[in-house]
Parts: C-alpha cells; structure tokens; sequence
C-alpha cells in the first residue's frame, strides 16, 4: 500500500533519470518593459530608475559602477583582480578551484548601497562573487571578511549556496525559469528578461497589447484567468492581500514549490512556504535577526492588520518612500487621521510629546523607534516591518534586542526601560508577550506547552505567531495537546492549518491518513503539501476513493515541489529520510549521495550512508564512504569517531 501513495521511484530519483518538471498551464506571451512605455509613459520612466529595473543587468560601461581599471583586492591571502577589455570586464583570481583563473563578468545585480557580479564558471551556471562594491565608499569589500573557505566548499561563492540560478534569480528577473537538469547537473535557464520588469508584477502582457491596439472589438482572451483588459491580475483599493502577495513573493524568506516564478497573481501560498519566527531567523519577540526581508515581520504588525498594503508607502514604480522622513508615517499617524482607518487615534505623533527628542533629529524619526534596522550583506540597511513599540523591559528579562539602546549603546536596556516606564507610566505596551513562551520552548524549558497552545488558539494574535507557537509544540506533542489544537486545521489562515498539519506526525500511522483527509483537498498548495508529506506510511485505511484521489494529487505537487529543487542538497536528504521511512534503504543511499556530491561539507549526508551501509552489513562500502567523507571534512570529530569504531573492529 505504501508504493501506492508515495511511489518509492521518486524517493529513488538518481543521476540516472532524467526527470522534467511540469509546465504551468499555458499563458500569454512577454511582450518586455519597453512595450509598455508609449502608453504608460510616468510609470515606465519611474520604474526604469529603480532598483527594480536595475537588479540584473548586462555588463556595459552604464551599469557597472566597480573599479575594473586593474584593481586588486586581497582577501585573507587571495588575490583577485578586476580589469576591462574593450568593453567587456574580467576579474582573474586565485580564489577558485585550479586558480588563479581569468573568468568574464556576465551580469551585474543591483545598484545600491551594493552591486554584485556574476561569472559563469561553467556553460549555464552563473555565480555570484563574495567580492562586491561597495557605493557609498566606492571600495572593493568582501561581505564575509573572517571566511576563507576552500574553493571545493559549497559555501564558497563558486559554490551551490551561492548559485545565482537556484538562489537568486528568480527574483532578479522576469518570467525565470531554471530549468535544472539533475542528470547532467547542469543549467539551461531562461528568462523574459533580466532585471524585475513591467510583467513581474503585472504578468505577462502580449494580451493586453492586443487589447489596447483595439479595445472596443478586443474578444475574450484565450488564456483563463485574464481580466477584460488581457491581464492576469489587477490591483485595487478594495483588495489590499493581492498587492501584498505579489511583492511578498520576493520579499519574503521562503521555501519555493515552482521552477521559476510563479504568473502573477498566483496566491503566495500556492508558490511558497513561508518561514516562521523561528530560532536563528527571528528573535523570540518576532524582531528580525537573519536575513529573513519583509514579509514576515510585516505580517506581525498592526498595520497588515488593519489593511495597510506596500503601497501606502512604497511608489510602486519608482520603488522609493512615498514621502521623506517622518511624512511617510504622518500620512496617516497625525491630527487629521485618515478615513480608511478609523480606528487610529488621532494625535501629533511627528512632536517631542511623543517622541522626546529633538526634532529632526535621528531619535525624532519614527522609523528609529518603530523600525530598528539591521545590516546585511556586510553594508545593507534593512528595517523590521513589524512596526513594533520597543520594549526595553523585555530586553532586561528575555535578552531581545530594543530600539533604545540600538542609538544609545552607551546605556542599559535597564536604563531604557526605565525611561519609558517614567514617561509612560499607565502604558498597556508593557504586557505580557508572546516571546516570553517562545524564548522558554526555544530554552527547553518545560511546563509552558500551556501557553504556547493559548497562543495558537487565539485569534487576535498574528497568524504567524499562532503558527509558530504551534511550531514549538511539535516536539511536545501529546494525544491530549492533538486533540486540543484539532480544529485549528481548518483555521481561516494557511499557516495555521500547514502548522496543524505538522503536529498530525505524532499520531499512529493508522490514524494519520484519516486526519488529514480535509487538508488534502484544501484550495491552496501550501496546505496540500504539508498535509502529503503526513502520508509516509500511512495506509489509506477508512477513506473514501476521492480521498484516495486527493492523496495522489496532493503527493504529485509535493514531488514536483522537490524535483523544483533538486539542485538544493537539502532536498536530496529529505528524499532520503522519506526514503527509509518507506524502508528503501538503497533509494535512501542514493538520494544521501546525491546530497553529499553536491555539498561534500554535509556530514550528516555521509553519516546516513555509513549507518545505511552498516545496518545492511555492507563493512566494505560503509568503510569506503567514510574514506570519502574524511577527504571533505578531515577533521569533523563525528566522522573520526567512527573511523576508530572501524579501526577496533
């Protein structure tokens, strides 16, 4: 019954087979960006400054901005040099494998405060340099200045980490498609164009061309889902979720399900997987701490809440504030308030009433209480979205970072705290928080499942946060927390019910394929998925034939979800644990293999094939992998274990 459900051959997916991903249904043709300008003049210029346009671009003398006049940068003992020739630039650098190397820039990502540069160091593959400049000082730097990794490391930037296909260009271009071919290990990927164009957003226009060539007598598209102007999706005020999807696809730190990108107006959840406010990702407050952009700090806030979109202060086009300084807030937050949201009180808030600093001043800002920054990329300055009041107290219990002390790191989160609570006396922001239960589960402290099932249930909280409390349940799930969080698989939001879902592996297996039923035939793929991935092992026992049907739908998109990413090695250990939970330990082997070939550094990979190897009674084979695991990671204690235990043996 097993290979029924979760047919085995594709936990068996080897270099031997060749597998293609399925293509969406069939769409309207690109027409590209400068299609669009004779009719939407304002909006093309705006867009074509932006760093929209701007994030890839060919090589030329107007896009490249870094010092190619035979500079030289040393990093940690390796040199690279960067130099042009008629037009065309190069760097040659001792800092790649059979170095030093003469290797052609074939694209350039972004334009500030930053840029990057792409080389292709085989036909297809293109990879960023760790090596960008930097803008502001116009200066060659290195974004991981105390990393020197050898060029065989994945991590290092010739590496499948930092691939530009399979990391970054799908939200660099326009109409992506990666196009990855397992078999060879190679790349053929295409894009409509580079850079995040007209369409990206818009969608694919060749029938909104026609439509605007003869709008009275223009017939009903062809293509399903096309609106009566030949698009795929419009915005509008009245629909503020679509808006926010179709940037969250990009902005937003996620597991993708597709080749490429999704059409727009595909919802977010039937593209993506979002990440939680887990450890490592997010503080225990939902702060920001890795690089995890916008998305799910926004959907924290108050503002998501009450039906703020990017919009309100993004220029669509232009991609730049809608205002400078504290305008932007004071569109709304101020004496006159704004119609579309009553419930904001009105005050002066832009006033040292509020702010108690001097005004202009960088402590006046409400973005520097409101929306603490952090870097990346070594230069890159990106905001919280969550919009959150600082909560110094919190700092002194829980060890969270507060917008206080960020500018004045001379004094005490203590200090802080108790500034506000002198000025705020009778404050309601001073309450219980949700990241007292988070920072204890992530503590292994017991006795706080209580709370964490609180949060889950309450509605009021951010649906994020509900999912992530129910996220730190999973290792501390009992029948009794189950059954108590049961009806949370049909909550409203589909992170909640993909968190549900989650939960569901603790139950028999017997049992599991009747509790997710539901969940198999949810609208959105997101759900779908986590639902199918409850089904290794579980017999269909007591379902109906259109659960059964559901079932096989829903495991379909989840392999086509992993073959989408069969470049990631992350991908090949989960094909491998699935593979011995189905007891193929020779698919599971491969698929460890396959894993630990594309990321030698993976011990866990090669520690799965010794103990497979091991179990079969395979000395010989599990001896030989340990040989070729030690040769990636000589001095990994783990694996020099058992090189004794074999040695004693």
């Amino acid at each position: 019954m097993k290979k029924l459900w979760l047919p085995v051959a594709l936990w068996a997916i080897s270099l031997a087979i060749t597998l293609s991903i399925a293509k969406a249904d069939a769409s309207p043709g690109y027409v590209g960006s400068e299609t669009c300008q004779s009719c939407h003049e304002g909006a093309y210029s705006a867009w074509a400054k932006s760093h929209h346009a701007k994030a890839w671009m060919e090589p030329s003398p107007d896009t490249v901005s870094g010092d190619f006049n035979n500079a030289v940068f040393e990093h940690l003992g390796r040199e690279t040099r960067f130099f042009e020739e008629n037009d065309r630039y190069f760097i040659e650098t001792s800092d790649v494998q059979e170095g030093p190397k003469v290797l052609e820039i074939t694209g350039v990502g972004g334009i500030a405060p930053l840029q990057q540069y792409l080389v292709e160091i085989e036909p297809g593959r293109q990879q960023s340099l760790d090596i960008a400049w930097d803008q502001v000082k116009k200066r060659w730097y290195h974004l991981y200045p105390d990393q020197k990794l050898p060029p065989d490391d994945a991590f290092h930037w010739s590496g499948p980490y930092k691939n530009w296909n399979a990391r970054c260009a799908e939200c660099h271009a326009t109409g992506f498609e990666k196009n990855y071919l397992a078999k060879e290990r190679r790349y053929q990927s295409t894009q409509a164009e580079i850079g995040v164009g007209c369409e990206a957003c818009h969608g694919p226009a060749e029938e909104h061309l026609k439509w605007s060539e003869a709008p009275q007598t223009y017939a009903a598209s062809p293509f399903p889902g096309t609106n009566d102007f030949g698009l795929l999706i419009s915005f509008s005020e009245e629909v503020a979720e679509r808006e926010i999807q179709q940037c969250a696809g990009c902005h937003s730190r996620r597991e993708p399900f597709l080749d490429g990108n999704p059409l727009p107006g595909t919802p977010y959840h039937d593209s993506y997987r979002l990440a939680l406010l887990r450890d490592g990702l997010y503080h225990a407050d939902g702060q920001i701490l890795d690089e995890v952009y916008v998305y799910g700090s926004f959907l924290q806030s108050k503002m998501y809440d009450k039906g703020v979109r990017c919009s309100d202060c993004h220029e669509p086009h232009s991609a730049s504030l809608k205002a400078t300084g504290n305008a932007v807030c004071t569109q709304c937050h101020s004496e006159a308030g704004s119609d579309r949201f009553p419930t904001l009180t009105t005050k002066a808030y832009d006033d040292p009433a509020h702010h108690f600093h001097e005004p202009g001043s960088q402590g006046a800002q409400c973005q520097s209480c409101h929306m603490i920054e952090r870097i990346y990329m070594g230069i890159d300055g990106r905001r919280d979205h969550s919009f959150r009041i600082p909560r110094p107290d919190m700092s002194v219990s829980l060890g969270t970072p507060n917008a206080c002390t960020d500018c004045h790191a001379d004094k005490t989160a203590a200090w802080a705290a108790g500034v506000l609570e002198t000025r705020f006396p009778q404050s309601a922001s001073r309450g219980p928080h949700f990241a007292e239960a988070f920072s204890a589960a992530r503590n292994d402290r017991a006795g706080n499942s209580e709370d964490l099932i609180g949060i889950a249930k309450h509605a009021k909280f951010p649906a994020i946060v509900r999912a992530s409390a129910i996220d730190l349940l999973r290792t501390r799930a009992t029948p009794e927390i189950l059954k108590e969080l049961q009806s949370l698989l049909l909550d409203e939001s589909p992170v909640v019910r993909e968190a549900a879902l989650s939960l569901q592996s603790q139950l028999p297996p017997q049992e599991r394929f009747a509790a997710v039923a539901d969940a198999l035939k949810d609208p959105l793929r997101s759900v779908r998925i986590a639902a199918a991935r409850q089904l290794i092992g579980a017999p269909p026992v007591g379902v109906s034939e259109e659960t059964k049907r559901a079932a096989q739908a829903a495991n379909k998109e989840w392999q086509t979800a992993l073959i989408a990413k069969l470049d990631f090695p992350e991908t090949h250990t989960i094909i491998g644990g699935t593979a011995l939970a189905l007891r193929n330990p020779q698919a599971a082997i491969r698929a460890f293999q396959e894993a630990t070939n594309l990321d030698a550094q993976l011990v866990d990979g090669w520690i799965m094939q010794i103990r497979i190897h091991m179990a079969l009674q395979d000395f010989a084979a599990a001896q030989f992998t340990l040989q070729k695991a030690l040769l990636a990671n000589p001095a990994n204690p783990v694996l020099l274990d058992f090189k004794r235990q074999f040695t004693q043996q």
